[in-house]
C-alpha cells in the first residue's frame, strides 16, 4: 500500500468517529429523557439479574454510541445504563479524553451507582474502543472485579494502537507527544507503549472472577493491528465478527454502532446459559 494512503485510511476513520460522534450528539440534551435506558427504577429480574453499564469510545457520549445497542438490550429484558466520561474543559459532547485513570474513577461511581440504585450485587459491562479497554484498569486497581461479573470489549484497544504506524511518527516531532499528552491525554494514553497500557497489561490482562469476551473486526482501521484487541487468560473469549460472518465488513466505528452480529454475539455473553450460535442470520434477530 502506498504511504500516504496508510496515513489517509487512521485519519479517515478518526475524522468518521468524530462525525459519527457529532450527528446524534448534537442532539444528546433533546434525546436522553426520552431513551428509555438509565431509568434508575429498573429493577433487574430474575432472567437477567445484573444491569449492564454500557461505556462508550473516545469522542463519543453516553448517548450517541448506544443509540442502536441500548434499547437493543432492553427488548431482550434487561436494564440497562450508560455514562459520560473522560470529559475535557471547553469540550462538549466529545468525551472519552481525560486521563484514562481518572475515567477509570468515574466508571468506579458509576457502577456504584447503579448497583445502589438497582440492588444488584454486581453489573456487566459493554463498552466500544477505549470503553471496552478502560473498565480493565477499573477491575484491576479500583476494586471493580468484586463488581462486575462480565466484561465485553467491542473492539477495544487492549493493548494500544499504533493507527496502522501513525503513531510510530510522534518521535519525529519534538515536542508532538508533550502536546498530544497535555492536550488530549486520553489519547496519548492509548499510543501503544504508553505508560498507561504498559502499567495495565503488567503481570497479565486479566484479573480472576470476571468473565471476559472481546468481539473485534479484521477492518478494524482505527485499532491496529486488530489482533492486538485480544486478550490472554483462564476465562477469555476473543471473537473474531468474520469468523461469525464472512460477509461482515463493518470497521471499527460501525461495529460498535449498528452490527447486530456484534450484538448477538455480545448478548450471548451476557447470558452464555441462554446463548444461541451467532451467524450472519443474527443481523436480522
Amino acid at each position: 500500500m502506498l504511504p500516504w494512503k496508510r496515513l489517509i485510511r487512521p485519519l479517515a476513520a478518526l475524522a468518521l468517529t468524530a462525525a459519527v460522534a457529532f450527528v446524534p450528539a448534537a442532539t444528546a440534551e433533546a434525546a436522553a429523557p426520552s431513551t428509555g435506558w438509565n431509568d434508575y427504577s429498573c429493577k433487574p429480574s430474575a432472567a437477567h439479574p445484573r444491569p449492564v453499564v454500557l461505556v462508550h469510545g473516545t469522542f463519543a457520549n453516553s448517548v450517541d454510541n448506544w443509540l442502536a445497542f441500548a434499547p437493543y438490550l432492553e427488548d431482550r429484558g434487561y436494564c440497562v445504563f450508560s455514562l459520560d466520561y473522560g470529559q475535557l474543559s471547553g469540550v462538549p459532547l466529545f468525551h472519552g479524553l481525560g486521563p484514562i485513570d481518572q475515567s477509570a474513577q468515574q466508571l468506579s461511581v458509576f457502577v456504584d451507582d447503579v448497583r445502589a440504585a438497582t440492588g444488584a450485587a454486581k453489573v456487566d459491562i459493554v463498552g466500544h474502543s477505549q470503553g471496552g479497554m478502560m473498565p480493565r484498569y477499573y477491575l484491576k486497581f479500583l476494586g471493580g472485579a468484586a463488581k462486575v461479573n462480565t466484561l465485553v470489549g467491542i473492539a477495544p484497544d487492549n493493548h494500544g494502537t499504533t493507527l496502522d504506524g501513525l503513531t510510530n511518527l510522534l518521535p519525529y516531532f519534538p515536542g508532538a507527544q508533550d502536546l498530544l499528552s497535555a492536550t488530549t491525554p486520553g489519547l496519548a494514553d492509548q499510543v501503544a507503549g504508553s505508560a498507561f497500557l504498559t502499567k495495565l497489561n503488567a503481570g497479565g490482562d486479566t484479573v480472576a472472577g470476571v468473565h471476559y469476551t472481546v468481539i473485534a473486526t479484521k477492518y478494524d482501521e482505527v485499532v491496529t493491528p486488530y489482533r492486538s484487541q485480544f486478550l490472554t487468560g483462564s476465562d477469555v473469549h476473543n471473537v473474531l465478527l468474520q469468523d461469525l460472518c464472512g460477509v461482515d465488513l463493518s470497521e471499527h466505528v460501525m461495529i460498535g454502532l449498528s452490527d447486530r452480529i456484534a450484538f448477538h454475539e455480545a448478548a450471548n455473553a451476557l447470558d452464555p446459559a441462554h446463548a444461541t450460535a451467532t451467524t450472519c442470520a443474527s443481523a436480522f434477530s
